[in-house]
């Protein structure tokens, strides 16, 4: 079963030094969007932190993906993982979908 896993950034420090990071963060996304750990990611409204929905990979590693973020790196965010089962997609998502454990 590949487990999914929302991936939820908080800010822990100003825009403006999240900001001076963000060229490393984007690099760092863009690396796991190549492997297929990432499928979506982006900003929460109002802007104080982010949001990442990852696959295929275990709960350590996901933990591990999210230590090396440039942002925790620079020490300008915290992050909580919720890891969950989707057993129910939109028809784009149907190669992500799980079937809940008996």
């Amino acid at each position: 079963m590949a487990i999914m896993f929302i991936m939820e950034l908080m800010y822990t420090a100003p825009i403006e030094d999240v900001e001076e990071a963000m060229d490393a963060h984007i690099a760092w996304l863009d690396e796991y969007y190549a492997s297929g750990v990432f499928l979506a990611s982006g900003r929460k409204v109002p802007r104080e932190g982010g949001v990442i929905l990852a696959r295929g990979v275990s709960r350590a590693e996901v933990e591990q993906i999210a230590a090396g973020d440039p942002f925790v790196l620079a020490g300008v965010c915290e992050y909580r993982i919720t890891e969950f089962i989707a057993s129910k997609t939109s028809a784009g998502l149907t190669e992500v979908r799980e079937s809940l454990p008996s």
